[in-house]
């Protein structure tokens, strides 16, 4: 898969091995890319990523760096959060947990990378 490199690899099958096996919210709050809301009552603060494997949530940041360039659908879903307005460390970010996700349906179903169905 483009932006997946034998050193990301090697990282995910190391430090999460739940990776196939969990649905892609518990994924990604094992990885450490689930937005958490801070907010109580009437305030609301902003979210942010945090928690989780810290070593995980670095390979796929820059996993997901090279993918936005390279993978024509992950560059595509990051152009258009930018288009929208978002932060572009925002859209990269969203790019991670997208990048997580298709990996976690890959090793669920047992596919190869297929670029029309992601």
């Amino acid at each position: 898969m483009p932006g997946i490199g034998k050193t990301i690899a090697r990282t995910l099958i190391a430090e999460l091995p739940e990776l196939g096996q969990l649905d892609r919210r518990q994924v990604a709050a094992l990885a450490g890319l689930a937005p958490w809301t801070r907010q109580s009552g009437q305030w609301r603060g902003k979210s942010f990523i945090g928690g989780g494997r810290k070593s995980v949530r670095r390979v796929l940041f820059l996993g997901a760096m090279v993918a936005a360039r390279h993978n024509p659908i992950l560059k595509q879903f990051r152009d258009k959060l930018v288009a929208a307005g978002k932060p572009k460390l925002l859209a990269i970010i969203a790019v991670a947990r997208k990048l997580l996700t298709i990996l976690n349906a890959i090793l669920r179903d047992q596919t190869p990378w297929n670029p029309k169905n992601a």
